[in-house]
């Protein structure tokens, strides 16, 4: 019987989140869902040195805001709880001291100032099958010498001991038949002095103990992969072995190295997901969300990050993705990031999703900027009318704040040259016009001002730029007779009135 598909995502709670951590997240639910599979969220906050107030937090809202639910996490709990791997802190010892009883690890007692002069003294050490003998282990020592150590609880790590002539091999669900050498790694720490395990050891550990299938990482974990095979092989069977893949990079836009936040910073764009601030510097990242990011667009922009359905199709809802998504057609080479490509995804999804999904973010942009939105129904009518001229959510203040509060500037430089009395005459007369309309609707307004217009020999064309300047105070905005409509019979009057005495000042 085949297992059922068991994916997990397990950041350490040490900063922001980057979008390349998000992707990763993606790929695993995409993956976990097309089978009708479990995402699972686990915490890897074993190194507490690293340890950040608030990252947990972020994380999970992160998720959220992308729509990405875990089945099992230290949230939303599940049947292999604690998903904390500090809480699971007592599981890791016996599988390090089972390793040292099958001489497949050792106890180090080596100080730091040991090592550090070892570094000194050999230029790129490692401790490693070369090394090891001439340093203070369980494999130099004797088994009495050891012994006494451990007895007087002499501070210890336990380290894995690497085979000097093996060749360590996987299958990577990417990359295809994947070969190292283990005499190239060195004998890396498994658990830590203070009883910690460190990433190597407790990711084996939990995903056997969680039953995990799938195993999908960035491929900066690839040099640590002879490590983790032989910890399966020596503590569990290589036949239990999550099958793993190890996803391409996001690339900085010129396609020269790993995306970080320096370039984000650099260039002008968020690669976080959210807003952060780092709490022990103060250092402050924008994110994808604050920016004006829609949840449907960044999850869309990300998953073609690096993948595609084998079709020209670009844009994807969440449905499709699941039904569509398979590992085999995610790209072997990185992927570049390209901010403008990233906006062109919100704009078609701020042009494709009803409005009652924008109203709530939108009304955020407005009510920061110290508009008030009253009318909830008048408010739909606008975000429908101005939607596809905006790329981000920010976009709708200048494009439509004019529905809600009289225009702070009026553009009467671009009026002025060809005013003249005629003209003047003209709103003059459209103003009466307008007050005695007894239906204030698009169409009848736009007829009224055209036969009024051919009254005055007056082009309708040399008429509608200044209409729209006194409604809305410059060259843009949607029709002008939508405008009129919406903002009412006396806001409308009141603008061209105030427009026509700025004029004659």
């Amino acid at each position: 019987m085949e297992r059922k598909v068991r994916v997990r995502f397990a950041p350490s709670p040490t900063g922001g989140l980057h979008l390349g951590g998000v992707r990763t997240v993606l790929f695993n639910y995409l993956f976990a869902k097309h089978f009708g599979g479990d995402f699972i969220l686990r915490i890897e906050d074993t190194d507490q040195t690293r340890f950040v107030e608030g990252a947990e937090e972020y994380i999970f809202e992160c998720l959220k805001w992308c729509g990405l639910t875990p089945d099992e996490s230290p949230l939303h709990g599940g049947p292999y709880a604690p998903y904390r791997q500090s809480e699971r802190k007592e599981i890791y010892r016996q599988y390090a001291e089972q390793l040292v009883k099958d001489g497949h690890a050792y106890y180090a007692f080596d100080t730091s100032e040991e090592l550090d002069a070892k570094r000194k003294e050999i230029p790129n050490f490692q401790y490693n099958h070369q090394h090891r003998l001439t340093l203070r282990n369980s494999v130099s020592l004797s088994e009495t010498e050891t012994a006494k150590l451990l007895e007087e609880n002499m501070p210890h790590v336990i380290r894995i001991k690497m085979p000097d002539n093996e060749e360590v091999k996987f299958t990577d669900m990417i990359r295809g038949e994947v070969n190292f050498h283990s005499s190239q790694t060195d004998d890396k720490v498994l658990l830590k002095a203070d009883g910690m395990p460190t990433y190597h050891l407790a990711v084996v550990v939990d995903d056997y103990l969680m039953k995990i299938t799938h195993a999908f990482r960035g491929e900066e974990w690839l040099p640590s992969a002879p490590v983790h095979v032989l910890l399966w092989k020596y503590l569990f069977g290589l036949e239990n072995m999550p099958q793993w893949a190890h996803l391409p990079l996001i690339l900085k836009p010129d396609g020269n190295g790993k995306l970080s936040k320096r370039d984000g910073d650099r260039l002008g764009f968020p690669v976080f997901a959210m807003n952060w601030t780092d709490p022990r510097t103060n250092d402050f990242a924008q994110g994808f969300r604050e920016r004006g990011f829609l949840p449907e667009a960044f999850v869309n922009m990300l998953a073609v990050l690096g993948w595609n359905d084998g079709t020209e199709q670009e844009i994807f809802t969440m449905e499709e993705l699941v039904q569509k998504f398979s590992m085999d057609r995610v790209h072997k080479g990185g992927a570049k990031f390209d901010y403008e490509k990233a906006k062109w995804f919100n704009h078609e999804w701020i042009k494709r999703l009803p409005v009652s999904s924008l109203q709530l973010p939108v009304k955020r942009s407005f009510e920061e900027q110290g508009i008030a939105i009253d009318n909830e129904e008048m408010f739909a009518k606008v975000l429908e009318l101005v939607k596809d001229r905006c790329t981000l959510l920010p976009d709708f203040v200048p494009q439509s704040s004019f529905f809600f509060k009289l225009p702070e500037t009026i553009d009467i430089a671009s009026i002025k040259p060809k005013w003249d009395e005629k003209k003047n005459q003209f709103f003059m007369e459209l103003i009466r016009a307008y007050e005695l309309t007894t239906l204030w609707q698009h169409d009848e307004l736009e007829k009224e001002l055209k036969e009024m217009a051919a009254a005055h020999q007056i082009k309708p064309g040399e008429l509608m730029a200044p209409f729209r300047i006194m409604l809305v105070g410059g060259k843009f905005g949607p029709g002008v007779f939508d405008i009129a409509q919406i903002i009412g019979r006396e806001e409308t009057i009141t603008r061209i009135k105030h427009t026509m005495q700025l004029l004659h000042l």
